[in-house]
């Protein structure tokens, strides 16, 4: 995308209807935003042409395939060097259970996110493999007590 896509109030519309129900026909989609039906596909392929539109998935429930216990931990590392670095982003971001991984700016370095079965599973995840990973310093965890806003 690059450069930024200028929006007008009906493409905004468009996004905010996508992003709350992104199987929504052409049909009832232009309806919502009072459009006719080919003036408003030509604006949501423009969308997903610019790149605004970056691509549709499913929401899946944690519960539902046996990973409600979610976690979300700050991981400090030794390492500084390159070769280091990418091979530990690449062992974690290789595990089923990690469904978010960002590098930070400063302290932590880096941010995850666990969805696993239980507290038992996420022990066994941290021991055999956040701390068992060379390259990790330090680790904290942080359990929900309430999603407030956000996926299910």
């Amino acid at each position: 995308m690059g450069n930024s896509v200028r929006l007008d109030a009906i493409d905004c519309e468009i996004l905010l209807h996508l992003q709350e129900d992104g199987r929504m026909t052409n049909v009832e989609l232009a309806k919502r935003v009072g459009l006719t039906p080919p003036s408003c596909l030509r604006r949501v392929k423009r969308l997903e042409e610019d790149g605004v539109i970056a691509g549709y998935r499913a929401v899946i429930n944690p519960e539902a395939i046996g990973r409600s216990l979610e976690v979300l931990v700050d991981i400090e590392i030794y390492a500084q060097d390159r070769k280091t670095i990418e091979g530990f982003e690449a062992t974690l971001a290789s595990y089923d259970e990690v469904t978010e991984f960002r590098r930070m700016y400063g302290s932590p370095h880096y941010f995850v996110r666990v969805a696993i079965a239980d507290n038992p599973a996420y022990e066994a995840f941290v021991m055999d493999k956040l701390t068992g990973h060379p390259a990790v310093q330090r680790l904290e965890s942080h359990l929900t007590m309430k999603k407030i806003k956000g996926g299910p």
